[in-house]
Formats: C-alpha cells, sequence, structure tokens
C-alpha cells in the first residue's frame, strides 16, 4: 500500500479493538466511581480520518464551510462513541461513517437557512446594491436594485455575445 494511501486509511480491525478496550475502561470507571476515561489518540485519530477522507467526496468537496462539517462530524462521533456496540456490529468504520455523513448533511442544512436569512436581510434593508461592481454601471442614478440589474444586463447585450 502506497504512503498516501495509508494517509487516510483505517485498519477496522484495529479500530474495533480499540473500541472495544475503551468500553472495558468505561465499564471499569463506572464501577470504581471514577470518571469517565477520554478516548484515545488512535480512536481521535481514526475519527479525523474518516471525516476527512469523507469531506473529499464529490458531494461535499465545494463547501467553503468544509472543515466546520469535519469538526461537526467528529464532535458527533465522540458524542455517540457509547452507543457503538460490538455484540451488534464488528464494522466500526461503517457505524461511524453514517454519524459523519448525517453531520455533514446538517451541517449543510444550517448554512443554508443563514444564507437565505442573510439574503433575505440584504434584500429587505437594499444594502444588496452594495454587492454591484461600480466599474460596470454608474449606479448613481438608479433608486432601486432592479434599475441596476436591468442596466447591467443592457450593457452586456450591448457588448455582444462574445464578450459574456
Amino acid at each position: 500500500m502506497s504512503k498516501k494511501q495509508s494517509e487516510h486509511y483505517v485498519n477496522n480491525k484495529d479500530f474495533l479493538d480499540a473500541l472495544v478496550e475503551y468500553k472495558k475502561k468505561i465499564l471499569e470507571a463506572e464501577e470504581n466511581g471514577s470518571p469517565r476515561p477520554q478516548i484515545t489518540n488512535y480512536i481521535g485519530e481514526c475519527f479525523l480520518k474518516i471525516a476527512t477522507h469523507l469531506s473529499y467526496r464529490p458531494n461535499f468537496v465545494n463547501y467553503i464551510f468544509r472543515e466546520d462539517m469535519i469538526c461537526d462530524g467528529i464532535e458527533n462521533c465522540i458524542q455517540y462513541v457509547d452507543r457503538f456496540n460490538p455484540e451488534k456490529s464488528t464494522n466500526p468504520f461503517a457505524y461511524f461513517t453514517q454519524i459523519i455523513y448525517y453531520a455533514f448533511l446538517r451541517r449543510i442544512q444550517k448554512e443554508k437557512k443563514q444564507l437565505d436569512i442573510k439574503n433575505k436581510i440584504l434584500e429587505k434593508t437594499g444594502y444588496d446594491q452594495v454587492f454591484v461592481n461600480d466599474n460596470t454601471v454608474d449606479n448613481s442614478n438608479y433608486s432601486d436594485y432592479n434599475s441596476i440589474k436591468d442596466a447591467v444586463y443592457s450593457k452586456l447585450r450591448g457588448m455582444g455575445s462574445n464578450n459574456l
């Protein structure tokens, strides 16, 4: 296996063994009344590798908030690490990939809502005129956004289709 492939590779058997060992530590801590142990570095690295590699899929790669998606995925994995039951499944890679996948979808929905809110605020306040390129149109003569938009389109039509 090449070095580049091993960078994001998670060995499912080793990952399962680490999770079983972690579960044992949790049970011991509960019996002794001591605080819950932290997840191991290896388990954390596995979460990071799974989330990072999943973010390179074509349906996630072009979002500007990809790092936030990865962070949300890792956070959800840590939150639900106790719910993985090795007796029911021996595939922790698939379990945590699903958790990360749905965390990505939730982040995308949140960002879309925020973008819609921002656009509505800009429309209601009239500040959307600020985003028109001043070099294209002299916007001092126009009072509303539609007039500016019409002027831009007419100027582009006047340039011809070769310049579009």
